[in-house]
């Protein structure tokens, strides 16, 4: 295509090196609906007669057909998925040589990037409203299960289990919200702006807009050319969404295991040991977790890429795509199988409970009754923590003790905070806005439904 400036071919060398196809390829599809738009524009304005356009179109069309059919097999010697389509267009219709008028790659190949990652991104959308809805279904499943809440591992306060996927919906739906203003942002059409100036041709950049679903075309010829920030915007809805699921996924794994117990994974969704027989393994929840490094890494990939750059279109920015394409590839597959897991995790609510014996995590309800009493906390939180201090010198736990052993330690004891003491009990009673008591999590839970 640039042939009118050089004497000699491109090497085979270089063609190997800079072609894209591995990368664009997957767009094709997008390439032609923007091609589509273009020349329906030009024939619109007068730029080329109406019925060349419509013959131009005409010729686009079958080219789709081909690419869906699978008979269209792209050459790498003509560089990537725009140079092939155009190519093929001009062999089945000659007038196609036309189609680039008005255009460059630059314009052309960020509206093909911005049409594939939004459909993409809308696929994404939708599949993460269904793992928000599955972590509804759990909650509701699980409310009156209590199991133990941790802070830095160790046993703080007993919970409700439908609580805890609610804490998982609430972060995955930050993530719904991230994915949308990255759809957001990346919803401008930069038809137009050609290699970075405009075009001395009377286009009409609002009519390519329109026909594609775009809010609006771009402001900024030089910016459009340049701007990657829709695709940061991914990265960093990507880059968190898996954060979520590695943490996730870490708790179940550590309460999958024969020291808690708790939670029972889906036999279909394990895998067994080559060796051992009786090994259970959650592969799936760990190859959910070693992912995402890959995704964090796409991110960081890109912005490596971009530090640096100067106004506006560099090569540099061809590999702009490969780490994107590989990253809304892991989120959707991990997206999925995570979905598909949760919807069968089951808790077992008697291991749960026993689990709560050991670790005096109703010490803060007893200190909470004595402020009530009239005890300031900090001497309250004195008195309960030298009572369990004792405890553990004796290997006694607070159901244990009698009411005189409690008056001992604890003189304002009395026989209405004895039968406040049951992990039962303690959820219930947290009925703050927000807190894991039933009355509350129920209207967490109604709450949730609403939202997605």
């Amino acid at each position: 295509m640039w042939h009118g400036r050089f004497t000699k071919d491109t090497a085979k060398t270089v063609q190997d090196f800079t072609q894209s196809l591995d990368i664009d390829w997957r767009m094709a599809e997008a390439d032609i609906e923007g091609s589509i738009a273009h020349v329906k524009m030009l024939g619109k304005t007068g730029i080329l007669p109406e019925d060349e356009a419509v013959k131009i179109e005409e010729g686009l069309t079958k080219v789709l057909g081909e690419i869906r059919e699978g008979t269209f097999k792209p050459s790498e010697s003509l560089e990537d998925v725009h140079m092939n389509i155009e190519a093929r267009l001009t062999e089945i219709e000659p007038l196609g040589a036309k189609l680039h008028t008005a255009r460059s790659r630059n314009d052309q190949v960020a509206t093909t990037t911005r049409l594939y990652l939004r459909s993409r991104l809308k696929g994404l959308d939708e599949d993460l409203k269904e793992l928000l809805r599955v972590l509804v279904s759990n909650a509701e499943r699980h409310i009156n299960i209590i199991i133990p809440g941790y802070t830095h591992m160790q046993q703080a306060q007993p919970v409700s289990m439908g609580h805890y996927w609610l804490s998982w919906f609430e972060a995955f739906h930050r993530d719904s919200e991230r994915l949308n203003f990255a759809l957001h942002s990346l919803n401008e059409c930069p038809l137009g702006a050609g290699a970075l100036a405009g075009s001395t041709l009377p286009i009409d950049r609002m009519m390519t807009s329109e026909i594609l679903g775009f809010d609006r075309p771009t402001r900024n010829s030089l910016d459009t050319v340049a701007n990657r920030d829709y695709m940061t915007d991914y990265h960093y809805f990507a880059s968190v969404f898996m954060l979520h699921v590695s943490r996730l996924c870490n708790d179940l794994i550590n309460w999958n295991t024969q020291e808690f117990g708790f939670i029972v994974l889906p036999d279909e969704f394990c895998t067994g040991s080559s060796m051992m027989p009786q090994k259970k393994n959650p592969d799936v929840l760990e190859l959910a977790r070693g992912k995402t490094g890959q995704v964090i890494g796409s991110m960081l990939d890109l912005m490596m890429t971009l530090k640096g750059l100067p106004m506006t279109y560099n090569r540099d920015l061809q590999e702009d795509k490969r780490g994107l394409w590989a990253s809304v590839d892991t989120v959707e597959s991990v997206m999925k199988i995570m979905t598909e897991l949760l919807a069968k995790v089951e808790v077992d609510d008697g291991l749960a409970l026993s689990g709560l014996e050991k670790g005096y995590s109703l010490a803060t309800d007893v200190a909470e009754y004595l402020v009530m009493k009239g005890v300031p906390f900090r001497e309250a939180h004195m008195k309960v923590g030298r009572l369990v201090g004792w405890c553990i010198s004796k290997g006694l736990r607070f159901e244990d003790l009698t009411l005189e052993q409690w008056k001992e330690h604890i003189p304002e004891t009395d026989t209405a905070m004895l039968g406040i003491l049951s992990p039962r009990e303690s959820v219930r009673r947290r009925n703050t806005y927000g807190g894991t008591g039933f009355e509350q999590v129920k209207r967490q839970i109604e709450g949730a439904g609403d939202r997605v």
